[in-house]
């Protein structure tokens, strides 16, 4: 089973280290051990990845993590997108399953794009995917305009999606809808009813502070009165 330490951190904390190491948001690495770039919780999930879960909604882009963006602009092939970092993405049109240059990719501006870092470090621009590996979305790619995009803090959207919290799989069992998770603070959700799309945004914007006991009480409560009739 993962465990995690607890530890409060500061920028400028080395933390000591042996090995070869997963390192997440928070963390950077020296040759005397990780240096802490922002304010928080110092993580540890076996057998060796490190972060620091902190309070925080300017992102900072990761390699492999899943975002949800806005295309801003088209600059020849390239798709110009904001993930709310401190410059935007670029999105070849090449990154989509399928997408050849006679069969070009629908997207515009200002659609929103369920998107992998492909690039992401400090002396170059985010680069983004909308495909994983094997040449497949699964998932990633343009999002519906019907769909609702709202933002929440960083650590939410990890809380969201760790193994451990019962948030999604709950409100699953009481409503159905689909949604994207970025790990820059966006999240987009949708169903067949925006009285049951609120529900869910609500619901997730509402979990932050609370235990899965509360969470469990609440995806109820919520469901119940989503499942009311005008």
């Amino acid at each position: 089973m993962a465990s995690q330490s607890l530890e409060i951190v500061l920028p400028g904390d080395v933390i000591k280290t042996e090995g070869d190491l997963d390192l997440g948001p928070g963390l950077r690495r020296e040759r005397h051990g990780c240096v802490v770039l922002q304010p928080g919780v110092h993580r540890f999930r076996a057998p060796r990845t490190h972060w620091v879960d902190t309070h925080c909604r300017r992102y900072v882009p990761v390699r492999g993590q899943c975002v949800v963006g806005t295309v801003l602009a088209r600059a020849g092939d390239i798709f110009r997108v904001d993930i709310g970092a401190h410059e935007p993405a670029t999105l070849s049109y090449l990154s989509f399953e399928g997408a050849t240059k006679k069969n070009r990719p629908d997207v515009k501006v200002g659609d929103l794009v369920f998107a992998r870092l492909l690039v992401a470090n400090k002396d170059m621009e985010p680069e983004l995917v909308c495909v994983n590996s094997k040449g497949r979305a699964e998932g990633l790619g343009v999002l519906s305009a019907e769909g609702l995009d709202f933002t929440v803090p960083l650590h939410v959207c990890r809380k969201v999606l760790a193994p451990a919290c019962g948030l999604l799989r709950r409100l699953g069992s009481e409503l159905r809808f689909e949604m994207a998770v970025g790990m820059n603070g966006r999240v987009w959700a949708t169903s067949n009813s925006l009285r049951y799309t609120a529900a869910v945004a609500s619901a997730i914007c509402a979990s932050e502070h609370m235990d899965e006991a509360q969470i469990a009480a609440m995806c109820r409560e919520v469901a119940a009165v989503a499942h009311q009739r005008r």
